[in-house]
């Protein structure tokens, strides 16, 4: 994978939207190109909840709506929410994550709750992180910045190498790392970057 300018705003975005600030969020937003905010800006804000709730996806969209919004979403980027197949869909992606993990940490979900391990799956992985819009590997490096902005070391480490199984670099996952350094709090930094040293 090869990161563009655009992937490193995104991952500027989604972390400004996970860590609830706003300041960097709206001058994201009025210093956007022309061409975006786009699909991709709309994809990846969808998926702040998976990371950070509800409540701070909300307050996300009310902030970006005052800097002009995210654009209309187009047809083709809205899915039917209930169908059958996102709990396969879903399945097939964390399978790829977490590759040879994947039936331990399932168990380990399934072990917390039933209907949880079924959220994750159907939802998280089916419904929002294996959506078109952005690849697979993108969707990676943002879950790496969210997981490292909150300090949640252990699955830093299983999407970061699950950033690679879907074909990012280690490279590109310090480098992304890197241009969100500043709004990271810098211990959850210095303990990512470790994590990313021992992947080697």
């Amino acid at each position: 994978m090869t990161l563009t300018i655009k992937d490193l705003r995104l991952a500027r975005l989604f972390s400004a939207a996970v860590l609830g600030n706003w300041e960097e969020l709206r001058r994201l937003r009025r210093a956007a190109p022309a061409g975006e905010p786009d699909r991709a800006w709309r994809e990846a804000i969808l998926q702040v909840h998976i990371f950070a709730g509800f409540p701070r996806l909300v307050e996300t969209f009310g902030v970006l709506a005052e800097e002009g919004g995210l654009g209309q979403a187009q047809p083709d980027e809205l899915e039917d929410l209930a169908p059958p197949a996102f709990a396969a869909r879903g399945q097939k992606l964390f399978d790829l994550i977490y590759g040879d993990q994947s039936e331990r940490v399932g168990a380990l979900l399934e072990s917390y709750h039933t209907d949880f391990a079924t959220w994750i799956t159907s939802h998280a992985y089916g419904g929002v992180l294996s959506r078109d819009g952005l690849e697979g590997a993108q969707r990676e490096l943002l879950a790496c910045c969210a997981l490292a902005a909150l300090g949640q070391e252990r699955q830093f480490q299983s999407h970061a190498r699950g950033s690679l199984r879907l074909g990012a670099s280690l490279d590109d996952l310090a480098t992304t790392l890197t241009t969100v350094a500043d709004l990271l709090p810098p211990e959850n930094l210095i303990r990512a970057q470790a994590i990313i040293a021992g992947l080697n």
